[in-house]
């Protein structure tokens, strides 16, 4: 797939000298899911802002379709919809006219059937008619959505999508985004839950202090990062490590009644048939086996510490 966002050298700093993006390098390829994770003040809405020209940037250049923001800005804007985190939407106008104003805005000419095939998409066509304030929030939020969508964009911004909605709806638009995908869309959206990025983007990138540490496939990343761990019950209280076990990386609990054993899934052999064995040559007999595999939020955690380190 060809890449329909092109990031490179990205940098926007204030004259005080703080440094909102650090040397930004990015490309999203036609129909593919991107999740940014981060901390909050991590930098993620303003690399958004930044892409969709809401805010300035110091060095650098992005292009959308080939399209460079700031010389092509209009051709450029028309290929964006952004869902931004904080609700934008006139309380006193109505849903339908609401996406009929917004379409409007980037010169499309009226669709209704299109606009109403967005509001079933979003489970809103039969509050069409009701005003912004008599919604719930979750249905605000999927206004947003949708009014993101109004003009047909083909890179679609989510900004903590889910944020502040309920479970059911959060796994809707779940649904919605891959479906957006999976008819062209390009999604970059930045999220707080690690389980929505682990559920539905086909890329995770993890910026911190405005930069961006990495960008992978995500199963890539929990494969290369990602460890598991045996844990092992044992019946009396472990008096001492057998010898031959010193070579493995087993941690002994306080009160001696378990073992914790962390190893690479991807090593050929994981040793686990000789740390068993060992223990059983050496008369120490265990009651039960678990293993536990890396989360995403595991790797998370430990590549935003390592770069503050």
């Amino acid at each position: 797939m060809p890449d329909i966002l092109q990031i490179e050298s990205l940098s926007k700093s204030y004259v005080d000298g703080f440094e909102a993006l650090n040397l930004v390098n990015l490309r999203v390829a036609k129909a593919e899911i991107l999740a940014l994770l981060g901390p909050n003040g991590a930098g993620k809405t303003t690399l958004i802002s930044t892409i969709c020209g809401i805010s300035k940037f110091t060095n650098g250049q992005i292009s959308i379709a080939g399209y460079d923001i700031v010389k092509d800005y209009r051709a450029a804007r028309k290929m964006i919809g952004l869902v931004p985190q904080e609700l934008a939407l006139d309380p006193f106008e109505t849903v339908m006219n609401t996406l009929r104003f917004s379409r409007g805005l980037f010169g499309k000419p009226p669709n209704d059937h299109f606009l109403e095939k967005i509001l079933s998409q979003l489970s809103l066509l039969d509050k069409r008619k009701s005003q912004i304030l008599e919604l719930s929030g979750g249905m605000k939020r999927r206004v947003s959505i949708a009014k993101a969508l109004s003009h047909e964009p083909n890179l679609l911004f989510l900004d903590e999508p889910t944020a502040g909605v309920d479970v059911e709806l959060r796994k809707d638009m779940w649904a919605l985004i891959n479906r957006l995908r999976n008819e062209g869309m390009t999604v970059i959206l930045t999220t707080h839950y690690i389980e929505e990025a682990e559920a539905i983007a086909d890329r995770i990138g993890i910026i911190d202090k405005g930069k961006l540490l990495l960008v992978e496939e995500k199963t890539s990343l929990m494969k290369r990062l990602g460890h598991k761990q045996l844990n092992i019950e044992l019946e009396l209280p472990l008096k001492d490590i057998p010898p031959k076990l010193l070579q493995f990386d087993i941690l002994v609990a306080e009160d001696r009644m378990s073992l914790t054993y962390t190893y690479d899934f991807l090593c050929g052999r994981s040793g686990i048939s000789q740390i068993l064995s060992n223990l059983s040559q050496n008369g120490i007999n265990y009651k039960d086996l678990h293993t536990k595999q890396s989360s995403l939020e595991d790797i998370f955690i430990s590549l935003v510490n390592k770069d503050k380190s």
